[in-house]
């Protein structure tokens, strides 16, 4: 039996992706998140085969948690789902070292079988995602800055983020600054803006 833990923040979506997925002989969905901080914990805590994570969750996004999870729980595979107008971040998941990447509009089946197709040891790569990151423009910011630039489109201020990632509220605000610099935009809104269509976020 292939355990899998879900992390989707949608009510309805999840409700759906666990009834579809316990229609398989061979998939047991064995737990349910709604936030990005939690996934790593319960992770370690279950063991399961595959974290089927969406991107764009509160807390931690997706592709964060999946690199935790890369880190510290190897043996766990990673599937990541997103929307097609995401595909900046395809650059972004492939440096993480997620096994796979699913449009989240796939076919039942589909899923299912890049499920499998994962815990095989194979990588998933959904070909429409393929093609456009192709395409797409390599991300400008650091890490840091993407971090940050993501917390405050969370609606974070400058000194939670400090308390956050143990720097002082200047060198957060430097780091926007410069974020906000490299993406050309008239204030950190824009950079929100842009970062976002870009699938950077």
């Amino acid at each position: 039996m292939i355990t899998v833990l879900l992390a989707e923040d949608m009510h309805m979506v999840r409700g759906a992706l666990v009834a579809l997925l316990n229609l398989e002989s061979d998939i047991e969905v064995v737990a349910e998140i709604t936030s990005g901080d939690d996934i790593l914990p319960t992770a370690q805590r279950l063991r399961p085969d595959v974290a089927l994570i969406d991107i764009d969750l509160p807390g931690k996004d997706g592709l964060t948690a999946a690199a935790e999870i890369h880190e510290n729980l190897p043996e766990c595979r990673t599937l990541i789902v997103t929307s097609l107008s995401r595909t900046g971040t395809i650059r972004r998941a492939l440096t993480t070292k997620v096994d796979g990447f699913l449009l989240k509009d796939a076919p039942p089946e589909k899923l299912a079988n890049a499920i499998r197709d994962v815990v095989a040891g194979r990588r998933v790569v959904d070909s429409e995602l393929a093609l456009a990151a192709w395409d797409s423009t390599e991300c400008p910011l650091t890490t840091r800055e993407t971090e940050i630039l993501r917390y405050i489109s969370q609606g974070q201020n400058a000194e939670d983020i400090a308390a956050r990632l143990y720097l002082s509220p200047g060198t957060v605000r430097n780091y926007l600054t410069t974020a906000v610099t490299k993406l050309n935009a008239r204030n950190r809104v824009d950079a929100i803006r842009i970062a976002e269509e870009a699938g950077w976020l």
